[in-house]
């Protein structure tokens, strides 16, 4: 796990996941989407993924990275990128159940908030296992305490036991 103090602007962070039958099924009846377009779509017995599917799972793809558990993190929602004519997710190509999907997490923006709390701002790139691109999510942004609950957790110990 990485403290806020030792990202860096411009670090990425890779990793790989796929969305299977069973866990799109479970998306869409938590999710309550009802789509025709999706129910219908089919490649090679692969469903088409719904698009906010994908970003449910960059997301927890994201939380999972060894650099980033541990963290007090939340996130706070995104922002239309001024370099993107205020764009903030686009979907390029279609996904489809158990394909690979190649994750990037880039840290594009780090801000102090207070003595306690920064935030990161996070650009997020999916593609497949032939490197085509298939969305691309700027300015998400999380919240995330300096000092991760572990610290925090040892250091009041450490204070204690120095005072004793």
């Amino acid at each position: 796990m990485k403290r806020f103090s030792e990202f860096v602007v411009g670090e990425s962070f890779h990793s790989t996941c796929s969305i299977s039958d069973d866990e799109l099924g479970e998306y869409l009846k938590f999710s309550k989407i009802r789509n025709v377009f999706l129910e219908d779509k089919m490649k090679n017995n692969q469903k088409l993924v719904s698009g906010r599917a994908i970003l449910s799972r960059m997301e927890g793809e994201f939380t999972r990275l060894d650099q980033i558990y541990g963290n007090h993190i939340i996130f706070l929602g995104t922002d239309g990128d001024p370099s993107w004519n205020n764009r903030n997710t686009r979907f390029l190509k279609p996904l489809h159940t158990n394909q690979v999907l190649k994750l990037k997490f880039t840290i594009s923006e780090k801000l102090d908030i207070d003595r306690e709390f920064g935030k990161i701002v996070i650009d997020y790139e999916g593609s497949t296992q032939d490197n085509e691109l298939i969305i691309i999510s700027k300015k998400n942004i999380y919240r995330i305490k300096k000092e991760p609950a572990q610290q925090s957790i040892k250091n009041k110990t450490q204070k204690q036991t120095s005072m004793d």
